[in-house]
């Protein structure tokens, strides 16, 4: 049996956890490392990529940072987040304000000791990342579009990182972004339509509160179209192996999700269809080792 000390531990372990946001940080983790194995670095042996210590500190930074950039959004966003997720953040409160701002500097503090390991032009990209998200959060979300962009930009920053890293400037690598950034900004998009009540409560200015619901499904219509490009380009022009089978999926995916769309009114009807883009994004990531699943048996025995 737990005594009350021990539970009241595991709680604010738990609720650390969940203001992190640790289950996404473990998959920008492993997405960082499968695209440098099958997109970036793809004629590098298996055991120098998985055993790069250079490597290992940009993924270590990269997380580091993005755990800051969770707390400090939780920091800002503690009254919003009590009326939009009043479950969530009943559990994040058991951290107090104190303690977040604490672990924010601390976390950014490492992730940018850590880049010094690397090179000094790693200081430079994470010390300026840490600054976009503190930005990001104290000004720039609460403006319309701008907001959206640049929290789909910060969301992709981690790939910049080992994408400059193994300085590969193949035409697909762009592609591969520009489909993941829709899909984010999609979901950015999503995700103010449902943050409705709370983002009105602290007077954010985001694009529903200002032209209208219609006006955001609409964008975000035009969004699913423009996505259907970059699918097209990577399904006929491009190599992907059998993450031709991904595309077309997710061609029926965003089918069904603008037909949803259109008959969403509540916040419900959008969590689920916030739901649907974060299983495009994360099952995207899994389908990286469909580009060449023979590759890995070929690789471990270099």
């Amino acid at each position: 049996m737990f005594s009350r000390k021990n539970k009241l531990t595991l709680l604010k372990l738990l609720s650390l956890f969940s203001i992190v946001r640790g289950y996404n940080i473990l998959i920008i983790v492993l997405a960082q490392y499968l695209t440098s194995i099958f997109i970036l670095a793809p004629h590098i042996p298996l055991r120098k990529v998985l055993f790069d210590a250079n490597l290992f500190v940009i993924v270590l930074a990269s997380a580091g940072v993005i755990a800051a950039g969770y707390v400090i959004n939780s920091f800002y966003d503690r009254e919003k987040d009590l009326i939009n997720r009043p479950q969530k953040t009943m559990l994040d409160r058991l951290v107090s304000q104190q303690t977040k701002l604490t672990g924010y500097f601390i976390l950014n503090f490492l992730s940018v000791i850590l880049a010094s390991y690397v090179s000094f032009k790693a200081v430079l990209f994470f010390s300026l990342y840490v600054f976009g998200i503190w930005f990001y959060s104290h000004k720039l979300k609460k403006m319309p579009f701008i907001g959206n962009f640049v929290a789909s930009t910060l969301s992709i920053t981690p790939f910049f990182a080992v994408f400059i890293y193994y300085k590969n400037f193949d035409e697909v690598i762009f592609v591969h972004a520009t489909f993941l950034f829709l899909m984010l900004v999609m979901r950015e998009m999503v995700k103010d339509l449902g943050n409705l009540r709370g983002d009105v409560a602290q007077n954010y200015k985001t694009i529903p509160i200002i032209y209208g619901e219609l006006t955001s499904k609409r964008l975000i219509s035009l969004l699913i179209v423009a996505s259907c490009i970059p699918i097209y380009l990577l399904l006929t022009r491009y190599e992907v192996g059998y993450m031709f089978l991904y595309f077309y999926v997710c061609l029926g995916l965003l089918f069904l999700f603008l037909i949803a769309l259109w008959v969403s009114k509540g916040k419900s009807h959008y969590f689920w269809l916030h739901n649907i883009l974060k299983l495009i994004i994360v099952s995207g990531v899994f389908s990286i080792v469909l580009i060449d699943v023979h590759m890995i048996l070929d690789r471990m025995l270099w």
